[in-house]
């Protein structure tokens, strides 16, 4: 039997080394918006399909974020999956210093959602109009699930992805997915 050697195994001690852990897992980066009266958005990668029938969607915020407030009070919410020439503002919704409120999106190009106004980013792969659904206790984040309302799709453009805490490129072949 073979061992492999370089694997560490090791109890859950601190944060940084989950925060690691979890880095290994290649995902793709979306911007989470509400509007309202004070619109808002959060760049984040714990996004995720739950459900067809009905359609539903999962984003996970932290309780402390200014997100996690206003998706609360409004209820809808938009995610943007970013794609890969949206670094700059996958960093600018990242960045805790910003300035809040409508002018956080002067510098960004965006639509509103035509069912719930939610700022939607321009030139995404796709993003989804979402009406909050349920919520879930996940420790020191809460589970929203988002009941998908609006859907707006384009596959021609490459994905942004994060690895490891660094930005990546996906440029599939969509000719080679099956129908």
């Amino acid at each position: 039997m073979d061992v492999d050697n370089s694997t560490t195994v090791r109890p859950v001690a601190d944060a940084r080394s989950l925060r690691r852990a979890f880095g290994t897992f290649a995902t793709g980066v979306t911007v989470v918006t509400t509007g309202g009266d004070t619109p808002h958005a959060m760049t984040a990668n714990s996004f995720t399909s739950v459900s067809l029938d009905p359609p539903l969607v999962l984003i996970c915020v932290d309780r402390g974020a200014v997100m996690h407030r206003c998706l609360t009070e409004t209820g809808y919410f938009g995610v943007s999956v970013l794609a890969a020439h949206q670094e700059d503002a996958a960093l600018h919704f990242a960045n805790r210093w910003r300035t809040l409120g409508a002018a956080q999106f002067d510098d960004v190009d965006w639509l509103p959602g035509g069912l719930t106004g939610v700022p939607l980013l321009d030139g995404t792969l796709a993003s989804f109009e979402c009406e909050l659904w349920r919520t879930y206790d996940g420790g020191d984040h809460t589970i929203f699930i988002g009941k998908i309302l609006t859907l707006h799709q384009q596959t021609d453009r490459d994905a942004l992805l994060v690895f490891k805490g660094k930005f990546r490129q996906l440029s599939p072949d969509w000719s080679e997915v099956p129908a």
